[in-house]
């Protein structure tokens, strides 16, 4: 069985809950470890401020996951959309937070009888509430646009804690579930940002 195979089943296992239109990715993923937040050590080198990627550190204990080659092509869609948009590398953090802890970075489609609402894609998403079609929704610079929209729309998103930010955007059952993934995002904008 390949790993995103396995992945998606974890996913189903784990489930999705859904709360104000919008989905919230599982709160724990088997082959999700805990690690330590330390700075991104990197960032400096990589020609990205590190003080924009987390303006205030890491809130809590921080998770990461091992990124297979799709994953790691939609951290990349999500960083060029972010650039598209005009936006910084804490947009790209905020958004890439947001689809760690949505869908571990994979752009799901319907997943049947373990998803009761319509939610697709990275940031999961909804047709029925606005964000787009199921075609839209699942292509990933489209989604980042439309997450990054209603990102814009929040009065000081760039001060904000991550997950206070995705929060106010994705409307949560669990709003601080986002946090653990900052350091992740942080470290794959650094990585990504001047490639992207």
């Amino acid at each position: 069985m390949n790993t995103t195979i396995l992945r998606k089943s974890v996913l189903g296992i784990a489930g999705l809950a859904f709360a104000g239109g919008l989905a919230a990715g599982p709160l724990h993923h088997t082959t999700t470890d805990t690690v330590d937040a330390r700075p991104v050590a990197a960032a400096q080198a990589a020609g990205v401020d590190a003080g924009k990627l987390i303006p205030h550190g890491v809130q809590g204990a921080q998770s990461r996951i091992d990124l297979d080659p799709e994953q790691t092509a939609n951290v990349k869609a999500i960083i060029a959309a972010t650039k598209k948009a005009g936006l910084d590398e804490r947009a790209a953090v905020i958004s890439i937070g947001t689809a760690l802890q949505e869908s571990k970075l994979e752009n799901l489609g319907h997943l049947g009888d373990r998803n009761d609402h319509d939610s697709l894609g990275l940031f999961q998403q909804r047709p029925s509430s606005g964000w787009g079609s199921p075609e839209q929704i699942t292509d990933p610079e489209y989604a980042t646009t439309a997450f990054l929209k209603g990102l814009r729309q929040v009065d000081g998103w760039q001060d904000m804690a991550l997950t206070d930010a995705a929060q106010t955007v994705q409307v949560s059952a669990y709003p601080d579930a986002y946090a653990q993934w900052e350091q992740q995002a942080a470290d794959l904008v650094t990585q990504h940002w001047n490639n992207s």
